[in-house]
C-alpha cells in the first residue's frame, strides 16, 4: 500500500502556513494531538504529585504515562526512564554523576561525529577528575566511523564510550552494537546520543548495546523535552547532587524540581501519534489503539524509514546533479540528513536566500563541533543543511533542488 503523505501531513497544523521545512534535525514540527493534550492538561487541575487529592493524583499518572511511552519507543522499561529539559542537560547530569567515581588514569572514548552535547559534558568531566580524553576519528571523504579504532581505544582503564547513534550533521550510523561489545568486554559504560536517529526508525536498546540512550522529544512530533534511558541497575549505584528532602529512588533522583506536567502529557502523545503513523498513512490495517504499543511504534517507524530514504535518495540524487554543490559524506548507513555548500556562497548566505522562499533549512556548525573543525569547515561558516521527515514530500525536495539550481552561480 502507497504510504498516504496527505494524511500524515494533514496531522501538522503548522504545514498549513505553506512553508518547507526541511530540516527535521534541527527540530519537527508539532502533532495535533500533542498540542492538544499539553493545551488539554494546563486546562485541567494539575498539582504537584501528591495522593491526598484529585489534582496530585493526576501529576503522578501524567509521568507514569510519560515515562511508559518513551520506554515503549526505545525498548527499555519505565522505571528506567528520566525526563529533563533538554539532552545537553541530561547528559551533564550524567556525565557529572557517572565520573565522581573517575579517577587519573582513567580513560573516555569520545566521537568526532558527535554534538558537542555528547563531547563538552564529558571533556569536562574527564578535566574534573583528571581523566583522559581518546578520540575516535571519522574518515573525512566517506563520513564513516570506523569500527576496528575502537579495538585500540577501549581498554582496561577505559570508564565510558560516548558515540551518536547518528549523526546531526552528515547522518552517519556507526556500527553501535559493535562499538558496544568492545567498550563492555573491557567494563566500560556506553552512552548513545540518541536524538538524531530516534525519529527515523525502530529503537532497541538491548540490540545498540547502550548503557544509556538519550533522546528529544522535539525531533519526533513533540515538546521541547528530553528524556535518558538506562536499566533501573545501571541508575541504581549513581548518586546525583541533589537536594535534601527531594526523593531518593530512581528515576526520580535524578529529575530536579518539578516537572512541566503539560510537556510530559505531550510526550505521551507524541509516542501515540508515532505509534499509530502505519495506521494513519494507510500501510498497515487499522488497530485497537489499546494494542501493543511497542510493536505498533516498531511497524510504524519502519514504514517511516522506507517511505523517508525514498525521500531522501532523491535529494541525494538531486544535490550529486548540481555542479555548484559540495556534498559532505558519503555514509553507507545513516539518517535521512545532509550537509552541503554552494560554491562561491557562505552557507548562512544560502540558508536565508532558501528561508526567503519559504524553504527552511539550517546554516553553520549545528553544534557539531568536532566535525566541522576537523573538516576545516567551521571558521568560515559550516554547512548548510537538509533533512527529511516523514512529513515531507518528493515536491518538496524538488523545490529545494529546483531553487538551489537557481542560486548556483553559472560559468
Amino acid at each position: 500500500m502507497p504510504y498516504d503523505i496527505a494524511r500524515v501531513r494533514a496531522a501538522y497544523p503548522a504545514l498549513t502556513e505553506g512553508y518547507l521545512h526541511l530540516d527535521g534535525a534541527g527540530g519537527s514540527q508539532v502533532a495535533a494531538g500533542v498540542a492538544d493534550a499539553v493545551a488539554q492538561t494546563m486546562r485541567t487541575a494539575v498539582a504537584n504529585r501528591s495522593t491526598a487529592n484529585v489534582a496530585g493524583q493526576r501529576a503522578y499518572r501524567l509521568v507514569d504515562e510519560a515515562r511508559a511511552a518513551v520506554a515503549d519507543l526505545v525498548g527499555g522499561v519505565p522505571d528506567g526512564v528520566v525526563f529533563g529539559p533538554s539532552a545537553t542537560a541530561l547528559t551533564y547530569t550524567v556525565a557529572r554523576t557517572v565520573s565522581r567515581t573517575w579517577r587519573p588514569g582513567d580513560e573516555v572514548v569520545l566521537s568526532q561525529l558527535d554534538h558537542d552535547a555528547n563531547v563538552r559534558p564529558w571533556v569536562q568531566a574527564a578535566e574534573t577528575a583528571g581523566a583522559t580524553v581518546r578520540w575516535a576519528r571519522f574518515d573525512p571523504d566517506s563520513g564513516e566511523l570506523p569500527t576496528d579504532q575502537y579495538a585500540e581505544l577501549v581498554n582496561d582503564r577505559t570508564r565510558l564510550v560516548a558515540v551518536t547513534g547518528g549523526s546531526n550533521a552528515i547522518g552517519t550510523v556507526p556500527d553501535l552494537p559493535a562499538i558496544a561489545k568492545l567498550a563492555h568486554a573491557a567494563g566500560a559504560l556506553v552512552y548513545v546520543d540518541g536524538v538524531h536517529v530516534a525519529p527515523h526508525g525502530p529503537t532497541d536498546l538491548a540490540q545498540l548495546g547502550a548503557d544509556f540512550f538519550v533522546t528529544s522529544a522535539y525531533k519526533w512530533s513533540g515538546p521541547h523535552l528530553a528524556a535518558v534511558v538506562a536499566a533501573p541497575s545501571v541508575w541504581e549505584p549513581l548518586r546525583p547532587a541533589k537536594l535534601i528532602p527531594s526523593a531518593d529512588t530512581a528515576p526520580d533522583r535524578f529529575e530536579f524540581g518539578t516537572p512541566s506536567f503539560p510537556l510530559l502529557a505531550g510526550v505521551r502523545a507524541a509516542v501515540d501519534h508515532l505509534a499509530g503513523l502505519a495506521e494513519l498513512a494507510g500501510v498497515a490495517d487499522p488497530v485497537d489503539t489499546a494494542a501493543d504499543r511497542r510493536a505498533r511504534l516498531r511497524a510504524s517507524l519502519s514504514a517511516v524509514r522506507s517511505y523517508e530514504e525514498s525521500i531522501f535518495e532523491r535529494l541525494l540524487s538531486g544535490l550529486a546533479a548540481l555542479p555548484a554543490v559540495t556534498v559532505y559524506g558519503s555514509p553507507r548507513h545513516r539518517c535521512p540528513t545532509v550537509s552541503f555548500r554552494v560554491a562561491g556562497q557562505a552557507p548562512a548566505e544560502t540558508a536565508a536566500a532558501l528561508g526567503a522562499l519559504g524553504i527552511c533549512v539550517s546554516a553553520g556548525d549545528y553544534y557539531a563541533y568536532e566535525y566541522f573543525q576537523a573538516m576545516g569547515l567551521r571558521d568560515s561558516g559550516g554547512a548548510v543543511r537538509a533533512s527529511v521527515y516523514h512529513y515531507n514530500t518528493a515536491d518538496e525536495v524538488d523545490r529545494l533542488l529546483t531553487e538551489l539550481d537557481r542560486l548556483s552561480p553559472r560559468g
